[in-house]
């Protein structure tokens, strides 16, 4: 009675041993061998599962702040057009923000300078300066830079070097302490300050070609008119600010701080900052179109093989 309580039916006793078999089977079995890899797809990406160079035991080279504005080769060959940029939302409204916060600044600087007395060599540059709408100037030039500063603080993914970005933008507010507590060097900060519109250039250039097309190349109509100006006054104010006004303010403030010293009996004072800080920025600048030059160097020793690749 207890036994036929415990036994299971008889459509169910033939798959239990059934299974008992191939359960002890499955202990002798052999290990299976490791599957092959299946096939890339057209739609995978071909990089998906590449080993990466700092698995190899080396880094990979270091991106360099002027590759966020140019096309460069592997051989470091200046590439014809600009870098195509994807639609990123945050970039794309720090882009504007930049656009549309720079005009200010630019302008109230303009406002600020006699060009009559600017363009005649028998003038100074001191003598040019006025300062009807510094407080102004001055107000608006800080807000922007603090107001940048704390975005790539905030969202730092807004633009591609955001470490360069924020030490820049720390220099810059230590360098305008100088002409809000000194008022004889005021002019010196619309004189650095000029070369905004060269940053405004370069903005623009990205923002209205973001296809990355060949300036030189390409037909569009007014579209191809606009990129071609931009194109041109960005050059033009690179080699005339970056290149030429920035050495110059480096050499008057160095003539002031003769001055100075010899006023004042000792070698520091503020205008010994003022050239420290001003250094700095242009030793930036002759960087930066030492890079844009040795590009194009390599671009022509290439000569016909690299005759596509060749061109800012």
């Amino acid at each position: 009675m207890v036994d036929s309580c415990y036994s299971l039916p008889l459509n169910l006793q033939q798959p239990l041993s059934l299974l008992r078999k191939k359960m002890k089977g499955s202990s002798h079995r052999q290990p299976q061998q490791p599957a092959m890899p299946r096939p890339r797809s057209f739609s995978e990406p071909e990089n998906m599962n590449r080993t990466r160079s700092s698995d190899l035991g080396f880094s990979p080279r270091r991106r360099r702040l002027i590759e966020d504005h140019y096309k460069l080769s592997e051989e470091e060959i200046l590439l014809e057009g600009i870098p195509a940029h994807d639609e990123d939302w945050s970039g794309a409204m720090h882009d504007f923000f930049n656009l549309i916060a720079l005009v200010p600044v630019c302008v109230l600087n303009g406002l600020c300078w006699n060009f009559d007395l600017l363009l005649d060599p028998k003038s100074t540059v001191q003598g040019a300066w006025n300062d009807d709408y510094f407080p102004l100037f001055f107000s608006v030039t800080v807000g922007y830079f603090l107001a940048d500063l704390l975005w790539v603080l905030l969202e730092p993914s807004c633009v591609k070097s955001p470490t360069v970005i924020v030490q820049h933008h720390i220099a810059t507010l230590m360098y305008l302490s100088i002409p809000y507590l000194h008022d004889d060097t005021h002019w010196l900060m619309g004189a650095c300050m000029s070369v905004e519109v060269n940053t405004w250039l370069l903005i623009a250039r990205r923002v209205f070609n973001k296809q990355g097309l060949r300036p030189w190349v390409i037909n569009l109509g007014f579209s191809s008119v606009r990129i071609k100006f931009i194109s041109v006054m960005f050059y033009i104010t690179w080699v005339v600010i970056r290149c030429y006004v920035y050495p110059a303010i480096l050499r008057v403030l160095i003539g002031l701080w003769s001055e100075k010293t010899q006023q004042t009996g000792g070698i520091y004072n503020y205008i010994s900052l003022a050239i420290v800080l001003h250094s700095v920025f242009c030793l930036l600048n002759f960087k930066w179109t030492f890079d844009l030059l040795r590009g194009k160097y390599k671009a022509i020793r290439y000569g016909k093989s690299a005759k596509i690749e060749k061109g800012l």
